[in-house]
């Protein structure tokens, strides 16, 4: 990810642009990439409500544009340098969908099968409790993805600094319509400091983003550089 830009839109716009929910903001943000298919998903993104505006962060390969609905002076951008990414502690604050996947089961309590014979893709529930939530987001500072092509666990590169406190909000639900549908998904914001153990995959764990639910503004780490 080479560009992180940062959008202030004010809440009469956004009734105006009828971007109600998560969804919309996700299908708002694709007008700042107006040569880039929908299937060609490569930015994330992150909506944070203030006092009668919303503050949009933006990170992308690609160069975002200013779209029609966003004032210019509203608009900030900023190449990203190798530089920033070579520190060894950084502040951080993150957005994110925390969830695990529950195995479903038949009434004798045996695993759900597919036609194929595989079990069942779990039933993906969000995690609420403190001690979970700090789990989960170690854990994925340990192990980013999995590689099913090589059967392994790509590392995530980075470990949260335990002598600093780590603030863990409790979880909001961000609803959303999609297709005639309602759903939400459960945010959490992590703050505190964390420590580079593996560059390489850190960049590529910062330009993936972290869990799930990254179309719909989860998972962009916010970075600031720091000394400890």
């Amino acid at each position: 990810m080479n560009w992180l830009a940062r959008l202030d839109i004010n809440v009469e716009t956004a009734r105006t642009e009828r971007i109600f929910d998560s969804y919309a903001w996700h299908r708002k943000t694709w007008e700042c990439f107006p040569s880039m298919p929908d299937a060609e998903r490569s930015f994330l993104t992150r909506i944070d409500p203030l006092e009668g505006e919303f503050r949009v962060w933006v990170l992308a390969a690609a160069k975002p544009i200013c779209p029609a609905w966003c004032p210019a002076e509203n608009f900030a951008l900023k190449e990203i340098s190798p530089t920033f990414l070579s520190h060894r502690y950084y502040a951080f604050d993150l957005q994110a969908n925390p969830v695990k996947a529950l195995v479903q089961r038949d009434a004798q309590g045996q695993p759900l099968m597919t036609a194929a014979g595989k079990r069942k893709r779990g039933k993906r529930v969000p995690l609420v409790k403190p001690d979970e939530l700090k789990a989960w987001l170690v854990r994925k500072g340990q192990v980013r993805c999995l590689d099913m092509e090589r059967k392994r666990e790509v590392p995530g590169g980075f470990r949260i600094v335990e002598e600093r406190s780590l603030e863990i909000s409790p979880m909001t639900e961000s609803h959303f319509r999609k297709n005639e549908l309602s759903a939400y998904h459960g945010g959490i914001q992590f703050r505190g400091v964390l420590e580079v153990t593996d560059r390489e995959h850190f960049i590529q764990t910062y330009q993936a983003g972290i869990g799930s639910a990254k179309g719909f503004g989860f998972g962009l780490l916010l970075l600031a550089p720091v000394n400890l």
